[in-house]
């Protein structure tokens, strides 16, 4: 690559930040409807049995402290070059246009055209955690800003397209009567055996399953605590947060090891 390559993609990061804030600004309701409020409140906390509750969504904070320090860290002389900036850039600048072009579908209520975008994002979000494998952080900055954002990123992404296809199931009048406590719990599993999934291809990203343990527990609790209620739901919910937690610490623990 050449520097003129290095300042489009910085540029281009950049872009799609400014971007992804707009959006922000519109899924928090300064600009636009609140998420929890658009698509006729299919993603309310209390909409579908594989919502996490409100607390669930405070992860979004974190992430976005260590998305603006990776813009500001591709952004520095000593990074701008680097394999680790080259490989994530164009990955990060995506994720980013993503998660506004998803914020903005959802202010439309095009509740099945999210699903799409959120599916595309958790594709995006893979690509970039696996140009990582087999390799650590250089620094510490590079550990959290890097690493730990984009990690917990998919991790709740994975969490956050479980919730989105059933709020848009629900929200466009699919019904399963009884069954859909059952099938919430098919639907865990699979969530579940996905997390393993990734802990086994991508050891060393513990911030994966740390994002995805979050979401899973607030799942459960809402499920315990809060509507829908369902106990069957909420242990499991639980129980595969745990286990997904679990695969990934050991997993970085042998990365670590080895």
């Amino acid at each position: 690559m050449t520097p003129r390559s290095d300042l489009t993609r910085q540029v281009s990061v950049t872009a799609a930040f400014v971007v992804g804030v707009i959006g922000t600004l519109a899924g928090v309701g300064i600009i636009g409807t609140e998420v929890s409020d658009s698509s006729g409140g299919a993603l309310r906390a209390d909409a579908t049995l594989l919502t996490p509750a409100t607390p669930a969504f405070s992860i979004w904070s974190v992430i976005y402290v260590g998305l603006i320090g990776y813009l500001i860290w591709q952004w520095l002389p000593a990074n701008a070059r680097s394999r680790t900036a080259r490989e994530t850039g164009w990955w990060g600048a995506a994720s980013l246009l993503l998660n506004g072009a998803w914020l903005g579908v959802t202010q439309a209520g095009w509740l099945w055209v999210s699903v799409v975008v959120i599916g595309l994002l958790a594709y995006v979000l893979i690509k970039l955690c696996l140009t990582l494998v087999g390799r650590g952080p250089t620094s510490l900055a590079e550990l959290l800003l890097v690493y730990v954002t984009f990690g917990l990123y998919l991790g709740w992404v994975c969490v956050a397209t479980v919730a989105n296809v059933t709020a848009a199931a629900v929200g466009t009048g699919v019904s399963l009567g009884g069954a859909e406590h059952i099938v919430a719990v098919v639907v865990l599993l699979v969530a579940g055996a996905i997390g393993v999934q990734l802990a086994r291809v991508m050891p060393g990203q513990p911030a994966i399953g740390v994002a995805m343990a979050w979401g899973l527990a607030w799942i459960s609790v809402g499920r315990l605590a809060a509507g829908p209620q369902s106990l069957l739901v909420g242990v499991v919910a639980a129980v595969v947060a745990a286990g997904v937690l679990a695969a990934h610490v050991l997993r970085a623990r042998v990365a670590v090891s080895s």
